[in-house]
Order: C-alpha cells, then structure tokens, then sequence
C-alpha cells in the first residue's frame, strides 16, 4: 500500500481543471503503487514523487489532449550519467521519449492508453528508481 498522499498534492488535484484529469488521477495511482518508498509534492505545478528526497518523476499538465510523465534526476544531478543505456533491452523503453541522456517523458492520451501502459509504467519506474539515484 502506498503512503498516505500528501494534503497539498490531494488539493492541488481537486482545485485542477484539466480534460484528462481522471487519467491524471490513476496514472498518480499507479505510481505510488509502485514503490512505498515515493513521496510526493507540487513541483512544476503538477504532482511529483520524490524518492529519498529527491524528486525522479514529475507530470507535465500542458499538453493538448494528452499529458506526459518526466522521468528526471532532480535539480541538480551529480554526474552526466547516460541513463538510455539501462533501458535499451528493458520492456516498454519504446515509451520513453529521451529528451537528454538522464531525462525521458512518457505521453498518455486517454484511459484506454493509460490502462495499456499500467504494468509496462511500474516497472519503467522502478528501473528508474534503481539506476537515477
């Protein structure tokens, strides 16, 4: 089971005027279910999980007709590690759309993709969790 959300994400989620908000909501359910050890916050003016402090994934809301999901390494990264590497043979990594060598989104048009994308979007973010920390 997740950890509780946090009270500011929760508000922030029913203040939000989105057409793509219940995919919004289950995509942020899918990823806490994916590893107890997220938090989450406001960042960006979109939800975003933090693991160990340090946030790794992180909605972008802007889009028109779809949303996208970035997978980064926080605010200031520690090295240039090239993170496609660890994706390559890995499940799903067609999702990834590399925009820098430790920066990837993954896009989400409607429920029907949503639910396409469920378990192949868990284990995209535990690798990630597991190789951008």
């Amino acid at each position: 089971m997740p950890k509780p959300s946090s009270q500011h994400v929760e508000d922030f989620l029913k203040q939000l005027d989105h057409p793509l908000k219940p995919e919004i909501e289950e995509v942020r359910k899918i990823i806490l279910n994916t590893d107890e050890g997220l938090s989450e916050h406001i960042k960006w003016n979109a939800p975003s999980f933090l693991s160990h402090n340090d946030d790794r994934v992180t909605f972008n809301l802007h889009g028109k007709g779809f949303f996208r999901l970035v997978l980064h390494r926080g605010a200031k990264p520690k090295d240039s590690t090239d993170l496609r590497l660890y994706f390559e043979q890995e499940q799903g990594q067609e999702l990834l759309e590399w925009s820098a060598p430790d920066r990837a989104t993954i896009r989400f048009t409607d429920m029907e993709d949503v639910e396409s994308k469920r378990d192949v979007l868990q284990a995209i973010i535990r690798k990630w969790l597991e190789v951008s920390g």
